[in-house]
C-alpha cells in the first residue's frame, strides 16, 4: 500500500487529502500538523475549517484509509510521498521585508524529513513557494540524506475557497513538475498515478520544476490583475454615470477575454492573491526586472485604493464623520463559503472606519468574535504564521461587538456596509432593518449583491460600487 504524509493541515492539505483518501482507497493518508487543537478538531464532529461538502468527505475516510495526527515524525518516516503544505508567510523583515516569503517553514520541515528518513522518498511541494524553492530544498536534503535518495515534485494547488471539493472532484488541470532526469520522471509517474484514479490524463500536466512553481504565481496574478482591472473601472464608472455590470457584462462576452472575475468588489482578499504577487514583484527585482515589477505592483495598489475609496465613500456620504455612528458590517470572510478571513478587504474598510471613530456591529455566519478581534488587532503578515507563533492574547478593540444575528447588527446602525456576498444577505427584511435603523438610513454594497431599486424604494440611500449614483452621494464627493 502507497503511503502518503502531508505535512500541514491547513485549507490546502486538510482537504487535498480527504479527497484523495476518497479517491484512492488503497492509499493510505496521514495529515500531521504540530498544532494539538488543529488536528483534535479534524478528528472531531466540528472540523476546523468550513468548506462545503468537507465535512462528509473526511467522514467516509477517516479512521480507514484517512488519519490525522500530531506525531509528525512516525508518519513522515513511514511515507512513500510526503506532501509539504507548510505557512510560506510574508517577510516581515530583513532582506525582501514586505515582498519575499519566508521559507522558515519549509527549511525546517525539509531538515525534518532528512532526520527521520530511513527510505527513499518523494517530496511534494504543496505550499505556493518562489521559484527555485525546490533547488533549496533539494540542497537541504541532499547533504543532510544519510544516503537516502529524494525526488522533490512541485505539485500546487489552484483551488478556490468556497468551492475546494469541487475543484478537488472535477481539476480544471493536475500540475505536476520534476527534475527532467530518470528519477525525476519516475516520480512524477507516481504522483501522476495517484491523481490517475480520478482525473483524466489530459488534464494532468507535467512540466519542469521551475515551470511548476512559476505557473502558480503567474495564474494568481493573472487572476488579481482581472479584478483589479475592473475595480479600477468601477471608479471611472461612478464619475461618469456608467454602471460596472452592463460594462463588465459586455467586456466578458468578447471570447477572447471572458466573464470571469469581473466583478467589480470592495477588492480581492484571500490568502494567496496579494501574497504570491509581492512573491512576483520580489522575484522581478531580484532577476534586474524593475519594470516587470513595477507592473505588477500597480495591481496590488489598485486593490488597495478600492478599500480606501470605498471607507471615504462611507465617510464622505455620512456629513463627513462616521465618529460614534454605528456601522453594521454584514460579512467578514473574504468570499461567500468559508469562514477564511486571511486578507479579507473587511479588516482594512473596518480599520478605516476605526480610525474614524465608528462604531461597528459586525455580523458573519462562519467566523467568530475571536477571529474578527484577532484579525483586527493583528499586524500586518502576523496571520501567515502559525496560530502558536500569532499574538496570544490580541487586544480586544472596544469600538466592535460582533453578533450572531444581522437584524441585532443593524439595529440603530446609521449605515450596512456589505463585505462578504452571503446568500442570505440578499434575503434579509431589509423593510424590518430600516425601521430599526437611524435616518437617513445607508447602505454601502461593497460586493453588488443587492436590489437596489428596492432599496431605494424602502428609503435606503445606496451605494454600491461601480454603479451610478445617488443624487445624495453626488453632492458628497468621495476623495481617495
Amino acid at each position: 500500500m502507497v503511503k502518503i504524509c502531508c505535512i500541514g493541515a491547513g485549507y490546502v492539505g486538510g482537504p487535498t487529502m480527504a479527497v484523495i483518501a476518497l479517491k484512492c482507497p488503497d492509499v493510505e493518508v496521514a495529515v500531521v500538523d504540530i498544532s494539538v487543537p488543529r488536528i483534535n478538531a479534524w478528528n472531531s464532529d466540528t472540523l476546523p475549517i468550513y468548506e462545503p461538502g468537507l465535512d462528509d468527505v473526511v467522514k467516509q475516510c477517516r479512521g480507514k484509509n484517512l488519519f490525522f495526527s500530531t506525531d509528525v515524525e512516525k508518519h513522515v518516516r513511514e511515507a512513500d510521498i510526503v506532501f509539504v503544505s507548510v505557512n510560506t508567510p510574508t517577510k516581515t523583515r530583513g532582506l525582501g521585508a514586505g515582498k519575499a516569503a519566508d521559507l522558515t517553514y519549509w527549511e525546517s520541515a525539509a531538515r525534518m524529513i532528512a532526520d527521520v528518513s530511513v527510505s527513499d522518498k518523494i517530496v511534494v511541494e504543496k505550499s505556493t513557494v518562489p521559484v527555485k524553492t525546490a533547488e533549496a530544498i533539494e540542497k537541504i536534503l541532499t547533504h543532510n540524506s544519510k544516503g537516502i535518495k529524494f525526488q522533490i515534485l512541485s505539485n500546487p494547488e489552484f483551488l478556490a475557497e468556497g468551492t475546494a471539493i469541487k475543484d478537488l472532484f472535477n481539476p480544471d488541470r493536475v500540475l505536476i513538475g520534476g527534475r527532467e532526469t530518470p528519477e525525476g520522471f519516475k516520480a512524477v509517474q507516481t504522483l501522476k498515478d495517484v491523481y490517475a484514479h480520478w482525473v483524466p490524463e489530459g488534464q494532468i500536466i507535467t512540466t519542469n520544476l521551475w515551470s511548476a512553481e512559476l505557473s502558480k504565481l503567474a495564474a494568481n496574478a493573472f487572476l488579481a490583475q482581472r479584478i483589479s482591472s475592473v475595480n479600477a473601472m468601477s471608479a471611472l464608472c461612478e464619475a461618469t454615470g456608467a454602471d460596472v455590470t452592463q460594462v463588465s457584462y459586455a467586456v466578458g462576452t468578447d471570447s477572447r477575454i471572458g466573464p470571469k472575475f469581473l466583478n467589480s468588489s470592495v477588492g480581492f482578499g484571500g490568502s494567496c492573491f496579494q501574497k504570491d504577487i509581492l512573491n512576483l514583484v520580489y522575484i522581478c527585482e531580484c532577476n534586474g526586472l524593475p519594470e516587470v515589477a513595477e507592473y505588477w505592483k500597480q495591481v496590488i495598489k489598485i486593490n488597495d485604493y478600492q478599500k480606501s475609496r470605498f471607507v471615504n465613500r462611507v465617510v464622505s456620504s455620512m456629513f463627513n464623520s462616521v465618529s460614534n455612528k454605528k456601522i453594521a458590517v454584514l460579512g467578514f470572510a473574504f468570499k461567500k463559503d468559508t469562514g477564511d478571513t486571511r486578507e479579507t478587504p473587511a479588516i482594512d474598510v473596518c480599520k478605516g472606519l476605526l480610525e474614524d471613530k465608528a462604531r461597528l456591529s459586525i455580523y458573519d455566519p462562519q467566523v467568530t468574535e475571536d477571529q474578527i478581534q484577532r484579525d483586527l488587532s493583528m499586524n500586518k503578515f502576523d496571520w501567515d504564521h502559525p496560530l502558536h507563533l500569532q499574538p496570544m492574547s490580541p487586544t480586544t478593540v472596544k469600538q466592535v461587538t460582533v453578533t450572531w444575528d444581522a437584524y441585532e447588527a443593524t439595529k440603530d446602525a446609521h449605515g450596512i456596509c456589505i463585505m462578504t456576498e452571503w446568500d442570505e444577505f440578499k434575503n434579509l427584511d431589509f423593510q424590518k432593518i430600516f425601521d430599526n435603523m437611524q435616518k437617513p438610513a445607508f447602505v454601502f454594497d461593497g460586493r453588488n449583491i443587492m436590489n437596489l431599486q428596492k432599496l431605494r424604494e424602502i428609503g435606503f440611500i445606496v451605494y454600491s460600487i461601480g454603479k451610478p449614483l445617488d443624487d445624495w452621494l453626488k453632492d458628497m464627493p468621495a476623495v481617495a
